[in-house]
């Protein structure tokens, strides 16, 4: 802060004869004076401080409160002027503000900033180098200003850092000869300079948030809509216990299970007289009542993309179960369908496809690159994997050929399908429930439960007993648990 000079005695005071009151009073008076004017001048700054504060405690709208900065800096320095100068991530250099006198000075101050922003823009450096603090950029803006201002204003510039990057220059300036930058005066300059770079990191944040909100809100709706188009509940099959559970990793998952019933009428009675009979008659044959249709996948990834390609994989996959083509044929026609869609994406799907008979209690299946779901046969005791040995994921390449098998059940047998959110399930130190685990888990559960729900609760509190109640799996885990019963009412009937 400049120090104030004591006012002087004039001449004529001087030569008098001193008297007692000439000696003392002129003194008191002046220091009086000066003590008023240094509170005045305090209580000044301290109310604009104090308004630019509560300004950045309350504003709404960044450029609003940016207007305030050239005016708060110019009056707590007692300067002609203020500008604000900011650094834009597109490269720009961009002249904010300007607060000054009314007159032609003011609109010279403003057009020999506009045309200094504008030099050093268009010149070597960009907004970007300034972010980066790179190659002298700033102090280039400091010379081309205080060069189109001219060598007879002063001029101080304080830098808007934000994490360490400058943001821009908060600039003051004075044409009085007398006129000093005090390191108090620069100092405030600075102080101001720093509420700005709040002020902008705020407005930064706000809209941080407010897409995140955004995204909140269509994650909601996504998890939502993928949530509906898993089973409700599981189907009905005669002489079978099956339950399902889908646990994303996050609110939308990639993982993927279905039962799709074999008897779905494509035509409805109400739709049969737009059809010729003949081709009615062929689609009803192709019907068969009561196989049902069990399918388990998972989308590389997680997320949204993953969420969207499991809904695309589900739709085409129910259409191509309409046509009643074998489960080989089912996901070769699948894969050539998916593979354009997915060709450049980087995002592949596995999955296992298996179609159950009640009648006879055959199981055929077939399998694209999904982990094989583990059937475990009473009568023996035993474990069997249930795979191909041809399989490619689905999309990979279009020439990929499938291969299917089938297996015969016998009451008690139980298969679980499962994604590999459950072998890939990692612990504390690293280690993983692998499929040696869920083997061993699974065919104790056999031993000791007797209805699927129970076998299924018991897997996944396996699960999160390995990773620690408490932490969060990385991977979507899905879980599909299907035990033979008895035999149906339509064995006893054909037998």
């Amino acid at each position: 802060m400049t120090a104030v000079p004591l006012p002087r005695p004039s001449p004529q005071t001087a030569d008098r004869p001193s008297g007692r009151n000439s000696i003392d009073v002129t003194p008191v008076f002046a220091l009086k004076e000066l003590v008023a004017r240094l509170h005045r001048y305090q209580h000044n700054v301290q109310d604009m401080l104090s308004s630019l504060g509560f300004a950045l405690r309350t504003f709404n709208n960044l450029n609003q409160f940016l207007e305030l900065v050239p005016l708060v800096a110019t009056r707590i320095t007692d300067a002609e002027g203020g500008a604000l100068v900011l650094f834009k991530p597109n490269g720009q250099v961009r002249f904010q503000q300007l607060h000054c006198q009314a007159g032609r000075q003011c609109q010279d101050m403003r057009k020999a900033l506009e045309i200094a922003t504008k030099q050093v823009t268009t010149g070597v450096g960009t907004g970007a180098d300034f972010m980066s603090g790179t190659s002298g950029q700033t102090s280039n803006l400091d010379i081309q200003v205080s060069r189109f201002l001219g060598p007879d204003v002063h001029l101080f510039g304080a830098p808007i850092l934000l994490n360490n990057l400058e943001r821009g220059r908060l600039y003051v300036f004075s044409s009085d000869p007398q006129y000093l930058f005090t390191p108090g005066r620069q100092k405030l300059v600075r102080l101001v300079a720093d509420q700005t770079a709040v002020a902008i990191a705020k407005d930064e944040l706000n809209a941080k948030l407010a897409e995140k909100e955004r995204l909140d809100r269509e994650l909601e709706i996504g998890a939502e809509i993928q949530l509906r188009l898993l089973p409700r509940s599981c189907p009905k099959i005669p002489g079978v216990d099956v339950v399902a559970r889908c646990q994303p990793a996050s609110r939308v998952g990639g993982d993927y299970y279905d039962f799709i019933p074999a008897d779905y009428d494509p035509i409805g009675k109400e739709d049969e007289g737009e059809y010729p009979p003949s081709l009615i008659k062929n689609l009803k044959s192709r019907i068969d009542k009561g196989r049902w249709s069990i399918v388990i996948g998972d989308v590389m990834g997680k997320g949204v993309p993953a969420g969207l390609l499991m809904t695309m994989t589900r739709g085409m996959l129910r259409a191509e179960v309409l046509n009643r083509h074998s489960p080989a044929r089912i996901l070769q026609h699948l894969n050539r369908v998916m593979h354009a869609d997915l060709e450049n994406s980087h995002r592949f799907v596995t999955l296992f496809y298996s179609e159950y008979d009640p009648k006879t209690r055959i199981l055929s299946y077939s399998n694209a690159a999904h982990h094989p779901p583990l059937l475990w046969q009473a009568a023996t005791n035993s474990i069997e994997r249930l795979d191909t040995l041809e399989g490619m994921l689905i999309g990979l390449d279009a020439d990929s050929r499938y291969q299917e098998a089938q297996v015969q059940l016998q009451p008690g047998d139980t298969i679980i399908y499962y994604t590999d959110g459950f072998t890939d399930a990692a612990n504390q130190v690293g280690d993983r429930f692998d499929e040696d685990s869920l083997t061993e888990a699974f065919q104790w559960a056999c031993h000791n439960y007797q209805n699927s729900e129970e076998i299924l609760n018991y897997l996944f509190d396996r699960v999160h007993q390995f990773i620690g109640f408490g932490n969060q799996n990385g991977d979507d885990m899905t879980l599909v648990v299907l035990r033979v019963t008895r035999a149906t009412e339509e064995n006893h009937h054909d037998s």
